[in-house]
């Protein structure tokens, strides 16, 4: 960062005075805003606005100052925020950057990761989080996100699994709109990724092909990114991936014919890190050359990193290779994100002022909330939770209870590990409250190959009336570059909680992790397990407050739980088998060496009240197709504390023309009930919902029977039905 700030005075001092568009045509709208400035460019002005400068490139200043890049990535200053956009808004055009950084779940405070936000099944809180981490990070000058990732995430092996919204397409579908309307809320660009079919490669490795039929695409793979799209998403980041033998980068049949064609996407697609030069390594380019004429004409608008757009780019236009409208297409697409964010209207801030935008009490507050909802108590026998004053001593064990930076996660933006509240630290604050006793042990250190801490843990267990061990794996084993062959505890911390159970002393475990980890040896033994996922900034005062009592739990699973690795693949929502599961006969759907049903299903979840279900009603027993089905529910909380449920509603279609899912979630709602409430829940869906895309591309509606559950989760449920009397039937969407 010396080098590049000690060349700033010079380029500034030869720089031209900013003028063009940038001052004379504020008055029009976006596309006159657009056409004006693009009219006034040169084919080398045009492609720089196409290509990603890294801030870690010597001659980065210069490129910018000769409007030789749209984009920066890798700032790591608000300062340097400031001094790079000084340079591009004295350049001849006067046009700013887009300051792109991964803001996926926070950029100095950090909330939970996306799936543990996903968990929560609550979409005003996932936008207003993507709102907070988004005028955090503007106060220092980064105005894009490489967020969210709607990704369908069926695949526990995947690392990246854990920056998505699990494996429910509706659930994807909403956290996708809820994510980009905060982020716009607030003003920064958001992106969409990774188009598409990232989340199916083959044995969940990254950057590896996937192979996916195309209705199941249709069906699974695209809504997400229909519905982000819908609710204003500025660009869309193409795939690593190989799809069903095309790159991603280099498919014009999905950049351009369906997302930019029949999703009417207006914004931009940016390719990912370096993924241009990809398709030399994939064997689809002999060269750069080729690389950047595939990817500019398959639909890639930008390109991040590889240096082929700027290496090559012109040359393929003078050639003839390239259409300059297909440049100008680009450009044009780029230049109105920066018209439409206000990038060319709104005074750069104060970098002076970052620091004060930066952890404030509001942020803080709202990363624990966010914490405490985020959190699945997956286990609660005999009510061990919440601790009661009869637990005068805790023994807490475990090196990431005491590590407050691995409860981060991966794509830490800006946060730091000195600003995070561990786990030990919050349980510590808040038993000194209550005059409770805390004793600690690491066990191991955070690989935990050596077992000699083992007997200290021990001891300390066996000294205290319950413990809470905090087990799971390190943030670098999640996120992208993370695929797992195993499920289990990272190291020999598996051996470390069977010591522990065998003491007898009652035991919490707590999960940090960024997927399901195989415990099925443990999970009829541990009587309270609490799946922390990675919590973030404030998760150590989250954790705390749960297992006091402070608040009450209230999050659910958004993917099933596997009891092995042998199962994965799996979600709910499997399609319906002509042998489905019986346990009398072998040839069903079924294991030999396992129960066939997962550890936990999806939208699972506990509380520290019960919730009883009655009076369930289907309001609608025949409907048409512009009708909606419309089903009520009688909610009681028979318990004897607050509590929040999310009531969640299945159908499955009985007889279609293709094999369809057992069944998939169509609505859910929160209900919040004090003790001895009951509240008439009614659920409503279209019937267009109930459709499904053939090979071609056509969505179908069939008229027909469909039953349907609700209840707790995917596995139980009052059951119903209803008829539909008319279809739907219309081109591809």
């Amino acid at each position: 960062m010396t080098a590049f700030r000690l060349l700033i005075p010079a380029i500034l001092a030869c720089a031209l005075p900013l003028s063009a568009a940038a001052q004379d045509a504020r008055s029009g709208n976006v596309a006159s805003r657009v056409e004006d400035l693009l009219g006034r460019m040169t084919l080398e002005e045009k492609i720089g606005q196409l290509i990603i400068t890294g801030v870690d490139q010597k001659d980065a200043p210069e490129i910018v100052a000769r409007g030789g890049a749209g984009a920066t990535i890798g700032l790591n200053t608000a300062q340097g925020v400031a001094d790079i956009q000084r340079i591009a808004r004295a350049s001849r055009l006067g046009i700013p950057l887009l300051t792109g950084l991964d803001v996926v779940h926070g950029f100095r405070t950090l909330f939970p990761m996306p799936l543990a936000v996903a968990s929560s099944f609550d979409t005003d809180l996932a936008r207003q989080l993507a709102e907070l981490s988004a005028r955090e990070a503007l106060a220092s000058g980064i105005n894009w996100t490489f967020a969210p990732m709607v990704d369908m995430g069926r695949d526990a092996r995947w690392g990246r699994i854990v920056e998505g919204a699990g494996e429910d397409v509706l659930l994807a579908r909403e956290m996708s709109r809820a994510q980009v309307e905060g982020y716009s809320a607030a003003g920064m660009a958001s992106t969409l990724k990774h188009f598409v079919g990232y989340g199916g490669v083959e044995a969940g490795r990254d950057y590896d092909s996937a192979s996916i039929p195309a209705n199941e695409l249709r069906n699974l793979h695209y809504p997400p990114f229909r519905s982000g799209i819908a609710a204003g998403a500025d660009s869309v980041m193409s795939a690593l991936s190989v799809l069903n033998g095309t790159p991603a980068t280099a498919d014009k049949a999905r950049l351009t014919d369906v997302l930019k064609g029949e999703m009417r996407f207006g914004g931009f697609v940016v390719s990912d890190w370096s993924s241009i030069g990809d398709l030399i390594h994939m064997g689809v380019a002999a060269d750069g050359a080729e690389a950047a004429r595939k990817a500019m004409l398959a639909g890639v608008d930008m390109d991040m990193m590889s240096g082929y757009y700027a290496a090559h780019l012109l040359d393929e236009v003078r050639a003839g290779r390239v259409p300059e409208a297909r440049i100008d297409d680009a450009a044009r697409r780029v230049l109105g994100v920066k018209f439409r964010r206000g990038l060319f209207d709104n005074p750069q801030p104060d970098p002076s002022a970052s620091e004060a935008a930066a952890l404030t009490p509001e942020l803080r507050d709202a990363a624990r909330a966010a914490a405490t909802r985020s959190m699945v108590l997956l286990r609660n026998e005999n009510s061990l939770l919440p601790f009661t004053g009869k637990h005068r001593k805790i023994a807490v064990v475990g090196h990431l209870a005491q590590s407050a930076g691995e409860q981060l996660g991966p794509h830490e933006a800006r946060g730091q590990d000195k600003d995070a509240v561990s786990i030990l630290s919050g349980i510590r604050k808040e038993a000194s409250t209550r005059g409770v006793d805390v004793a600690f042990s690491e066990g191991c250190d955070r690989a935990c190959t050596d077992t000699s801490g083992f007997a200290g843990a021990v001891e300390a267990v066996q000294d205290a009336d319950v413990s809470v061990v905090v087990l799971g794996e390190p943030r670098e084993f999640s996120g992208e570059g993370a695929t797992r062959s195993r499920l289990g505890f990272w190291g020999r911390q598996d051996e470390l909680l069977d010591q522990l159970i065998a003491t007898g002393k009652p035991v919490v475990l707590v999960i940090m992790a960024g997927r399901p980890l195989d415990i099925s040896r443990f999970a009829d033994r541990v009587p309270s397990i609490l799946m922390a996922w990675y919590p973030g900034t404030e998760g150590g005062n989250a954790v705390a407050d749960l297992l006091f009592g402070r608040s009450a739990p209230s999050a659910r699973l958004p993917v099933t739980w596997p009891r092995s690795v042998g199962q994965v693949p799996v979600h709910y929502d499997g399609l319906t088998s002509g042998r489905p599961y019986g346990p009398a006969s072998r040839f069903t759907l079924k294991y030999v060496d396992l129960p066939p049903g997962p550890q936990f299903p999806f939208g699972h979840g506990l509380t520290y009240t019960r919730f009883e279900y009655s009076g369930f009603r289907v309001e609608t027993p025949s409907i048409a197709a512009e009708g909606e089905v419309r089903v009520s529910v009688d909610l009681r909380n028979a318990g004897e504390r607050d509590g929040v449920e999310t009531v969640q509603l299945y159908v499955r279609d009985v007889l279609a023309s293709q094999s369809r899912p057992v069944c998939e979630l169509k609505a859910f709602q929160k209900v919040a009930l004090k003790p001895g409430e009951t509240r008439r829940v009614v659920l409503a869906v279209p019937a267009a919902e109930f459709g499904f895309h053939r090979e071609g591309g056509t969505y179908v509606v069939e008229p027909g029977e469909f039953r349907l559950w609700v209840g707790g989760d995917a596995a139980s449920g009052t059951e119903g039905s209803f008829s539909l009397t008319s279809g739907i039937e219309r081109g591809p969407e």
